[in-house]
């Protein structure tokens, strides 16, 4: 099988898709970084960064460029390697030769399904990155606010925080309600709430909760709950002016995260089906690079004497209307018009069957 698909033909058409997708894939991440360092320079040098920390920054910053960039980098490659192959009567000698156009294209379908593997893995780690380079930016030390109200707050190890109030100057909260979500599978790691009236914090204690229960809810068994008048919770390690940082974004925490999050939230009764449709594009965009790729391969043979600029329109178009019919679907799954799952899968649906329907009718 591996003999059969590196045929010196396989290799060819891999290579010239590849070195397409490796130039728009690392270029555009490259351009847009440029663009943010010269916006973005003088206040990281007001805030006395060393210049290594800046520079170590924009490498973490890296893979979430890319992430967003694949699924383009994919049709950019698709169209132009495929229209050069038939504007060079390449693909027209491999069809007089008994080779299909399905057959001659497989190469790059491999291509799309790695692009997509790579995709699915930077999703999840990408959320790291950003952590790492929110400390070397020093992004919460430059918060401002000494007060918030009713928010949640995706910490560390699963945990979730959900307070009334926040006085940063006190180092008080109120209302504090702290959720660790455990294993159904283990009966050694379950899940427990803790709900407390209030909490304080100290820089040599750090946080003393105050007044409340703590519920222990196994995966088997009955329920625990315990009554308290003050513990200190050592895992609790944020400080006030940790806790005043925005939301953690759907793209700072990976799937199962934003999950837990989302669990969390919803027990508290707010409105998550905005999350429920990024959770869902956490998924669906990396998939999106095989479903793209198949659009984009009979896209590229309708025009054979377009050059470079039929492919960079085509491509352009392309991924400006895919990007408008996601924000559509999200604003739709967001308001719970469909469900947040199918919302999230639209755009790669109809883009699917449309390019599966023209690819039907290529001449092979």
């Amino acid at each position: 099988m591996l003999r059969w698909f590196l045929r010196p033909l396989d290799r060819y058409v891999m290579a010239e898709w590849t070195k397409i997708f490796l130039g728009t894939s690392l270029g555009f991440p490259l351009i847009v970084t440029i663009f943010d360092l010269t916006d973005n320079l003088d206040k990281y040098l007001n805030r006395a960064l060393p210049t290594k920390a800046i520079a170590l920054s924009y490498v973490y910053w890296f893979p979430e460029s890319m992430l967003l960039v694949l699924p383009a980098a994919v049709l950019f490659a698709t169209v132009f390697s495929i229209g050069a192959f038939s504007r060079h009567s390449e693909l027209t000698a491999a069809k007089a030769s008994g080779i299909s156009f399905h057959r001659f294209t497989l190469p790059i379908i491999v291509g799309a399904v790695a692009a997509s593997a790579v995709a699915l893995g930077l999703s999840e780690f990408v959320p790291q990155a950003n952590k790492r380079r929110s400390e070397l930016l020093q992004e919460r030390k430059y918060t401002t606010g000494n007060e918030r109200y009713n928010f949640a707050f995706a910490a560390e190890r699963g945990r979730v925080y959900r307070a009334t109030m926040l006085n940063v100057e006190r180092g008080y909260l109120e209302g504090l309600e702290i959720e660790r979500k455990g294993l159904e599978t283990d009966s050694t790691y379950p899940t427990w709430i803790l709900s407390a009236n209030n909490a304080m914090f100290t820089p040599a204690k750090g946080w003393t909760v105050k007044q409340g229960a703590f519920h222990v809810v196994p995966a088997r068994g009955r329920n625990i709950a315990i009554s308290f008048d003050s513990l200190r919770d050592r895992s609790m390690q944020e400080s006030p002016r940790d806790l005043m940082a925005s939301p953690k974004a759907p793209a700072d925490m990976g799937y199962e995260d934003l999950g837990r999050f989302i669990e969390a939230l919803e027990r508290s009764g707010s409105d998550v089906n905005a999350l429920r449709v990024e959770r869902a594009l956490k998924i669906a965009v990396p998939i999106t690079c095989v479903i793209i790729a198949f659009f984009g391969m009979p896209l590229a043979t309708s025009n054979q004497r377009g050059g470079a600029a039929y492919g960079i329109g085509l491509s352009l178009g392309t991924t400006i209307v895919f990007l408008i019919m996601i924000q559509l679907t999200k604003a739709v799954g967001g308001r719970g018009v469909i469900t947040p799952e199918m919302a999230a899968w639209v755009p790669n649906v109809v883009f699917g069957l449309i390019g599966l329907i023209m690819l039907s009718r290529v001449r092979t």
